[in-house]
């Protein structure tokens, strides 16, 4: 079991306090309010899967495949909600973590790329990655990026998760609900323009479709032309996503969620580095030859028929593609030379989960009980090629192919939620069995058959305070996509091991009684075998295999009261250790992987008096220091960024512009641009922008 030392015990009691008086200066200013004028309030979410009320996740199936209330979880889970990601406007899921306790999006400065972030000190963006609680797997090149206007909000279950949704990671995962159709009619139109030359346009319709109201739908849409603070390299997007929903009764209903989408960005985002560990401020892209295009697309369905009052069935099934193409450059020497690159990826993607929910008593002890079987088939393939003599080389060849690699993969898993009074006992049990069959470069063909089991135990007991404590233990069973060097100096590459987590976790959480806040902390350990992480001993990045472990403390607090304040606040302590790894590194702490990150936002809508209308964001985060190789050479420095929205409801004065709102968001207001280094690559940190939208709903 962890050891607490007395800083973690001080960090702990100071962030209650802290995060106490926050909520009993909300209160009292609640108690104060008065209603002075009734303004009707559209929301976004559907709360069709993930419930929520203001910045306050209330229930989702994203912890046991049931609609459980997130408290009573035995794990750590925190949610950002539709109320969250309108007031802070992140562009990208990565903005979208970052006041999440346990969650590092900061690890590559700024790069729009991919949605690369680490849960827990583990990379997330590989096998952590779930899109309405199907796995979503990426290639090595070939991500599925997500829209973070198409959401209706984000989970985060952190520690291993395997026993449930299969192949997953140590760190845990993070689950997109995509929105979904409403019941009641729903439109937005909104248009926004910013620094860097930005233009952005959305809509967002739903509604029923039949007088009955027995189907719905609802049609999201994007489209965005913009530059960034590099040159070359834009950032520019088109996405739709039309989805249906059928009722033909109270006890049945079938969902189809579609999206489509094109994203075109720059294809490098490292700065030249004329000495290890050492970044400049010049810009290692070739603005002539810097276009990253990548079209993807998913279609599925989620049906759901209750049976009766005992069993429910369920059934989502999803297929996936993407296809993308870089051409990316940099620079490198004591003198700069560049070097220019192309690579070609294509990865499909299809998933089904079948599920049984049984409902029933023994005794005075409840049962929520589901039984499942899953199945999921990803195959992708690789061309590439790179020239250190003239970019012609690049432009008149087709890229030499790279390697693919094809997996099947079956699970089956058992799970039951037993509750006797206020006592609630999580079992989970679950075997995998992956086929992978990989082609190298050289078109050497390699199978390779993983099994394991994985499994939860859980407990956590309501006490008549609000106050839950729980405590679980938890593994996960993860093979990994691609290939991997036991001797990074050579090109002998094999498939990657399957990686193995176990983790122990207790904590506490709070529902503050009468007021919509939830406080939380957790304790955590976690070992990892066979993590997959970069090398850069051999000049380029290399994967290889680590033995990890991960241990610190996280504490969180959200709420939203009556009277228009809103927080989320974190904190996380964490040191993360090389176990097992190259020659001079065992012991060391994991490249860029900070023992302490801690954020707060608060957001206020006054809704009376002459202001009314008027809504106030501001939030601070800290990164602290990290290291910026696994050697432990070198250093991160810590930094703090500071974010701020105000926007203005004009409903509130004026009930014919009822749903008319003009915001404006500024991200690292005071410019603050460090080096980040991850496994001695080096990125900086992106300086401030200002976004402002107009939105209309009605």
């Amino acid at each position: 079991m962890v050891t607490i030392n007395s800083a973690l015990r001080h960090h702990k009691l100071s962030f209650i306090a802290g995060a106490s008086l926050a909520l009993q200066a909300g209160l009292g200013v609640a108690q104060d309010a008065q209603t002075e004028l009734e303004t009707i309030v559209l929301e976004a979410e559907s709360d069709a899967i993930l419930v929520q009320e203001g910045y306050v996740g209330k229930t989702d199936r994203i912890g046991t495949k049931t609609d459980t209330p997130l408290v009573e979880l035995p794990q750590s889970v925190s949610v950002v909600t539709q109320d969250q990601i309108e007031d802070q406007r992140p562009r990208t899921l990565n903005e979208a973590l970052t006041y999440t306790a346990g969650a590092n999006p900061n690890t590559f400065g700024f790069d729009t790329r991919y949605d690369a972030f680490y849960l827990r000190g583990f990379p997330a963006y590989y096998n952590g990655m779930f899109r309405d609680g199907l796995r979503q797997f990426n290639g090595p090149s070939a991500w599925l990026r997500t829209e973070p206007y198409g959401l209706e909000g984000i989970t985060v279950l952190k520690g291993p998760a395997s026993s449930l949704y299969g192949v997953s990671g140590p760190g845990g995962i993070v689950n997109m609900v995509t929105k979904r159709p409403k019941d009641e009619a729903f439109r937005e139109i909104e248009a926004g323009i910013g620094q860097d030359n930005r233009y952005q346009a959305g809509i967002d319709l739903s509604g029923p479709v039949s007088e009955d109201e027995s189907l719905l739908y609802r049609l999201t849409a994007m489209g965005r032309k913009s530059d960034t603070e590099l040159a070359g390299y834009p950032d520019d997007k088109f996405y739709i996503a039309p989805a249906f929903t059928w009722k033909p009764d109270e006890d049945t209903k079938f969902t189809i969620l579609t999206e489509y989408s094109k994203a075109h960005t720059g294809g490098t985002a490292f700065f030249y580095q004329p000495v290890y560990g050492e970044v400049t401020d010049i810009y290692g892209g070739d603005p002539g030859w810097n276009d990253f295009d990548q079209t993807q697309g998913r279609i599925g369905y989620e049906f759901e028929h209750r049976l009766n009052e005992v069993v429910t069935l369920r059934q989502n099934l999803r297929f996936s593609a993407v296809d993308s193409d870089l051409q990316y450059s940099g620079l490198y020497g004591a003198v700069p030379t560049r070097y220019w690159g192309y690579y070609e990826e294509d990865m499909k993607n299809f998933a089904v989960d079948n599920v049984a929910q049984f409902e029933f008593d023994t005794g005075s002890v409840s049962h929520t009980a589901v039984a499942g079987v899953d199945y999921n088939w990803s195959d992708y393939s690789a061309y590439s090629a790179v020239s250190y003599t003239t970019l012609a080389d690049l432009e008149v060849a087709n890229p030499p192919f790279s390697g693919s690699q094809k997996s099947n993969m079956v699970g089956i898993y058992l799970h039951d939620q037993m509750k006797w009074d206020d006592l609630t006992l999580f079992a989970s049990a679950r075997y995998d069995w992956v086929n992978t069959i990989a082609i190298d470069s050289g078109f050497a063909r390699t199978e390779q058959t993983d099994s394991g089991f994985s499994g939860r135990i859980g407990l956590s007991y309501r006490t008549e305070l609000g106050l839950i404590p729980y405590a679980s233990y938890s593994t996960s069973f993860s093979p990994n996509v691609g290939f991997v060097y036991d001797d990074p100096s050579t090109n002998d590459n094999r498939v990657a091991d399957p990686t193995i987590g176990k983790q122990k976790e207790i904590g506490v959480k709070y529902e503050v009684p009468d007021t919509n806040a939830v406080l939380s902390a957790a304790v955590f350990d976690i070992d990892q075998k066979d993590g997959v992480v970069f090398d850069t001993s051999s000049g380029i990045n290399k994967q290889v295999q680590r033995d990890l472990n991960s241990r610190g403390i996280e504490l969180e607090a959200t709420a939203s009261f009556d009277n228009g304040f809103s927080l989320v606040a974190s904190y996380t302590y964490m040191r993360m250790k090389i176990e097992r790894g190259a020659a001079g590194t065992e012991g060391n702490e994991l490249s860029a992987t900070p023992n302490h990150i801690a954020a707060l936002w608060g957001h206020y809508l006054v809704e009376t008096g002459p202001l009314q209308g008027l809504g106030m964001g501001a939030g601070l985060r800290y990164v602290g220091k990290s290291y910026g190789d696994d050697e432990n050479s070198f250093v991160n420095g810590a930094r703090v960024f500071a974010d701020a929205a105000i926007s203005y409801d004009f409903g509130y004065r004026n009930p014919d512009l009822q749903g008319l709102t003009l915001q404006v968001n500024a991200k690292n207001l005071f410019d603050t641009k460090k080096p980040m280094c991850s496994a001695g690559s080096c990125y900086w940190d992106e300086g401030r922008t200002i976004y402002g939208s107009l939105r209309y709903r009605f």
